[in-house]
């Protein structure tokens, strides 16, 4: 039997007026894989994860998530189904504490049903899940108000609140931007063990270094369509590769 996928992707497009965001791209996860979607600025990547997690309705193309036709479904609805994603620019509740904006995700519908009901004192929770991923217990950071905290918390912060709702996809859109090394370095065992924990994840990144520390596989846009794909090193000698990163080379 074939591999089982999560998440299917079919000729997906979008245009905006006259320009195409999106053109005719197609990919699949499988549970527990890492998927890196790069490109250059302005190729389409944050389009695409905004169509498949709900925010942009496509022009045309399908997309599947264990088999469930979610296209044009409404983002909630894809978050409940367990399809989550952080944000580029993040969106904690900044007048809420740290812990507090975990509560949120842990109220809803999917965490009830996944959890049976059985999710206990939602506070200690909270603080459990964000010490997982980098917060300090013992400290007064889990109370501080998200919009007083530094990036690199917020980052974690987002990542926290997509595991609050037990999801079995992740999209990290640039979750790598901003941080120093140090932080980078501290986020990946982070994302490895949600890996291990079979989690499947899609990372949409310029910093490409790091993302093959963690993908098993990449996919290449420029102008909105897919160019290329398969594991890091391949993908990374393709000639249309080199060309969408470096431009064309002029003839002497």
């Amino acid at each position: 039997m074939g591999e089982a996928f999560l998440l299917k992707v079919e000729k997906l497009s979008k245009a905006f007026g006259g320009v195409h965001a999106v053109v005719n791209v197609s990919f699949q996860l499988a549970p527990g894989k890492v998927l890196g979607i790069i490109g250059p600025n302005g190729s389409g990547k944050t389009t695409l994860v905004n169509v498949i997690t709900g925010f942009i309705h496509p022009q045309s193309g399908r997309i599947y998530f264990k088999d469930k036709d979610i296209t044009g479904l409404q983002p909630h609805k894809i978050a409940n189904l367990g399809l989550t994603r952080t944000f580029q620019v993040m969106r904690p509740y900044h007048s809420l504490s740290a812990f507090k904006n975990i509560i949120v995700p842990l109220n809803s519908p999917r965490v009830k049903k996944t959890r049976a009901g059985r999710l206990g004192d939602k506070d200690a929770v909270a603080i459990d899940i964000l010490e997982d991923i980098g917060f300090e217990r013992d400290t007064r950071v889990p109370f501080k108000t998200a919009g007083s905290l530094p990036l690199g918390y917020l980052k974690r912060l987002e990542l926290a609140r997509c595991i609050a709702l037990k999801p079995e996809v992740i999209i990290c859109d640039e979750v790598f931007s901003g941080l120093s090394m140090s932080e980078i370095t501290s986020l990946i065992p982070l994302l490895e063990r949600l890996q291990m924990d079979g989690i499947a994840l899609i990372m949409i990144e310029h910093r490409l270094r790091e993302l093959f520390r963690l993908a098993n596989r990449v996919m290449v846009m420029n102008f909105g369509q897919k160019i290329a794909e398969g594991p890091p090193g391949v993908v990374m000698s393709d000639p249309a590769v080199k060309e969408a990163y470096m431009g064309k080379e002029k003839s002497p």
